[in-house]
């Protein structure tokens, strides 16, 4: 069975990203990638980045931008947006490093032209927002 919800608010993207991590509790730290077309339903592969524990590489949000403004232009549908996930063990609220990964996706997803859903951390206890204004954004963005 496929899981496609509607992702039209952020209460369904966080409700969707609790459905897909669930059972929380992680053995290493991971983004996870989900593509969301112009009528609001995910498509149907989630992508899993591993080995993101530590700081964002510098030419992160250049690298992975670069492979979604690719995509973007090879594959997407024009209204097609980006949601971001960071997994990582332990629990409590972000920290430093989760808020400079989230800073990091969304300045790809700048890069990339494409409109970005509000970054999700999930934790061994819990899944949590990371609006833009909490995110510590690279220099230059």
């Amino acid at each position: 069975m496929t899981f496609a919800p509607l992702i039209e608010t952020q209460t369904d993207l966080e409700r969707a990203w609790r459905a897909l991590m669930n059972p929380l509790g992680w053995t290493r730290t991971s983004t996870w990638l989900m593509l969301v077309g112009p009528d609001s339903v995910p498509l149907p592969s989630l992508t899993e980045i591993e080995d993101c524990a530590g700081p964002p590489p510098e030419d992160g949000a250049d690298q992975l931008g670069g492979m979604l403004a690719q995509l973007r232009a090879e594959a997407l549908p024009e209204g097609s947006r980006v949601a971001f996930l960071r997994s990582r063990p332990g629990s409590g609220h972000a920290d430093d490093e989760d808020r400079a990964w989230a800073g990091m996706l969304y300045a790809a997803a700048r890069v990339a032209g494409l409109p970005a859903e509000v970054v999700h951390l999930a934790t061994d206890v819990d899944v949590l927002a990371l609006p833009m204004d909490e995110a510590a954004l690279p220099v230059g963005t």
